[in-house]
C-alpha cells in the first residue's frame, strides 16, 4: 500500500463519491487492516467485522480525511481501536446479531467468492445510506462508534429498548436490502 495510492482513492471518494475508488481502496488495504484486527481479535469473523466497520467508517468520514499527515499511521490505529473496542464491548453485552460476518469474504475463499463479497460491501453501503434516518442513526451509534444501548439512548432522548428495537429493524432491513432471496 502506497501513500499516493491510498490519497488518490480517498481523493475520488471525496470528491466524487466514487464507489470504484471505494473498491479499490478496499482491493489495497484489506488484507493490512484484516491482519492487524485479527492480531488483537484472534477470531476471523470479528476481524473482517472490524475491518468492514472500518471501512464503512472510513466511507463515511471521506471528505475530513486528506487533512491526515500520516494515514499509514492513522489507519493502524483505527484498526487497533476498533479491535479493542469490540474487545470491551464484548465484556459489556451479551453477544448481538452479526450482520457484517455475512459481507465480508473469508481469506480462504475463492476469487470468485471475493469478488462476491467486494460486491456486497458495495451493496452494504448504499443500503446503510436507505436506511431510515433514526435507524440509521442508531446502528451507526452502536455498530461504528460503539456507543452503549445506554449511551445512545441517552445521546437521542429516546428509550434502551427503542435503541434495541431500532437496532433490530436496521439489522432486518439491510438483511432484507443485501440478502432479498433468503
Amino acid at each position: 500500500m502506497t501513500e499516493q495510492e491510498v490519497r488518490r482513492y480517498l481523493r475520488q471518494m471525496r470528491d466524487d463519491d466514487s464507489q470504484l475508488a471505494l473498491k479499490k481502496f478496499y482491493d489495497l488495504c484489506y488484507d493490512r487492516f484484516y491482519r492487524i484486527a485479527w492480531y488483537y481479535l484472534h477470531d476471523d469473523e470479528a476481524a473482517q467485522d472490524i475491518v468492514l466497520d472500518v471501512f464503512f467508517r472510513i466511507w463515511q468520514r471521506r471528505q475530513s480525511l486528506q487533512g491526515i499527515a500520516n494515514l499509514e499511521d492513522y489507519f493502524f490505529i483505527t484498526v487497533r481501536n476498533a479491535a479493542l473496542a469490540r474487545l470491551e464491548q464484548e465484556k459489556k453485552q451479551p453477544e448481538k446479531t452479526d450482520l457484517t460476518a455475512d459481507i465480508l469474504p473469508d481469506m480462504d475463499d475463492s476469487p470468485e467468492e471475493i469478488l462476491i463479497g467486494e460486491e456486497l460491501f458495495a451493496r452494504y453501503v448504499k443500503a446503510l445510506d436507505r436506511l431510515p434516518p433514526r435507524c440509521r442513526e442508531v446502528f451507526i451509534r452502536v455498530r461504528e462508534d460503539k456507543q452503549s444501548y445506554a449511551e445512545v439512548a441517552a445521546a437521542l432522548d429516546i428509550s434502551v429498548h427503542t435503541v434495541d428495537a431500532q437496532l433490530q429493524k436496521a439489522i432486518a432491513r439491510l438483511r432484507e436490502m443485501l440478502f432479498p432471496d433468503e
